[in-house]
C-alpha cells in the first residue's frame, strides 16, 4: 500500500538523518552504550551510568572511525555525563522541546552500541509534569515511551516524527522503567557540567523517613507528617548542627518538610555553606536550631 510504503521510507529517512548525531560510547566493560553529538565542537552527551571509567574512553563516530574522549563532567542525580573530543565534521541533530508533544505521538529510540545505528519505533505512552529523582534532581517533564530500549541504547536519543531530538534515553533513573530525560533538562545540566564539571547540591548527612505527627503537634505545626531522623553521619553538617537520631524534622529554612522530596528540593546550591534555620520535634517539644549546609 502506498501509505505504508511512504511511512516506511519516511521512518528510514529519519533514522538515517538523526543517526548522524548518534555515537558509540566505550566506557564500560560490558556492551558499549550510545551518546548524542550535542554540538559540532565535540561535545557528546550520554548517560552517566554507562561511563564506568574516567580514562581510556573511546567514542565510535558515525563514519566508522574511533576517537579518544575525555570526561568533562557528570551528574549521577540526572544520569547525565558530558564527554569532549577533538574531531572535525561532526553533525548535531536539531533539538525539540516536549511542548506540543502528546501521548500517542510516534517516536523513535536510536542507539549505536555497534558500528551501525539501530532504531526502535513506539509511541509516547506517558507524559507528565516535573518530577524529582531519588537523589533530589529535578527533571522538567516526565516522558515515557513504549519504544524498546535494547542493550546499549542508554545514552542515545529519542527523536520525534520530524527527526528532532526530544531527549536522552536511560534505564537507570527509576528501577524497572526506561525513561527519557527531556532536552530542557539536558540543556541546563550540560551547561552546568561544561562550566563547572559537576552540579552542586546541598548535603546534611541524614537518613530519614516520613512519620505521622501526634494530634497536638499536628495542630500546633499545621502539618500531619515530618521526617524522622533514623541515622546521622558522624561529622556531617547535621551532626555538627546538633541533630540527633530520633529527632523529627518538620521545617527547613522556613518551609515545612514532610517528605524527603521536600527536603531535597530545598538543598539547592544557593544554600551550600550557609547556616539555615531548621525546626525539629524532640521529646514531644518543638525546637529551633541552625544547621550549616554542606556539599554533596
Amino acid at each position: 500500500m502506498p501509505v505504508l510504503s511512504d511511512l516506511s521510507s519516511d521512518l528510514a529517512a529519519i533514522v538515517d538523518a538523526a543517526g548522524r548525531s548518534v555515537v558509540r560510547v566505550e566506557a564500560r566493560r560490558r556492551i558499549p552504550a550510545s551518546g548524542i553529538i550535542w554540538s559540532a565542537d565535540g561535545t557528546i552527551v550520554t548517560a552517566n551510568h554507562v561511563v564506568q571509567r574516567e580514562e581510556n574512553i573511546t567514542v565510535g563516530l558515525p563514519d566508522g572511525s574511533k576517537v579518544g574522549a575525555t570526561l568533562a563532567g557528570r551528574d549521577p542525580a540526572t544520569d547525565v555525563a558530558v564527554l569532549r573530543l577533538q574531531s572535525a565534521g561532526l553533525t548535531a541533530t536539531p533539538r525539540a522541546s516536549t511542548e506540543g508533544l502528546r501521548v500517542g505521538h510516534l517516536v523513535l529510540a536510536l542507539g549505536r552500541p555497534g558500528r551501525t545505528v539501530r532504531a526502535t519505533l513506539g509511541i509516547v505512552s506517558a507524559l507528565g509534569e516535573s518530577w524529582r529523582t531519588a537523589e533530589g534532581s529535578q527533571i522538567d517533564h516526565y516522558l515515557q515511551t513504549d519504544a524498546p530500549f535494547h542493550p546499549g541504547f542508554s545514552g542515545g536519543p529519542l527523536v520525534d516524527a520530524g527527526g528532532r531530538v526530544l531527549g536522552l534515553n536511560t534505564a537507570a533513573l527509576v528501577r524497572g522503567f526506561s525513561l527519557t530525560i527531556p532536552t530542557v533538562t539536558l540543556q541546563r545540566v550540560v551547561e552546568t557540567l561544561l562550566a563547572h564539571g559537576r552540579v552542586r547540591r546541598g548535603y546534611l548527612g541524614i537518613g530519614a523517613q516520613p512519620v505521622r505527627l501526634a494530634g497536638e503537634l499536628e495542630r500546633t505545626l499545621g502539618q500531619r507528617v515530618g521526617l524522622l531522623l533514623v541515622s546521622i553521619e558522624p561529622g556531617s553538617p547535621a551532626d555538627q548542627g546538633g541533630l540527633f537520631v530520633g529527632d523529627i524534622l518538620v521545617g527547613f529554612d522556613g518551609q515545612p518538610v514532610a517528605e524527603l522530596g521536600d527536603l531535597m528540593a530545598l538543598l539547592g546550591a544557593e544554600r551550600i555553606g550557609k547556616p539555615v534555620p531548621v525546626r525539629i520535634v524532640r521529646g514531644g517539644q518543638v525546637r529551633d536550631l541552625t544547621v550549616g549546609v554542606g556539599e554533596r
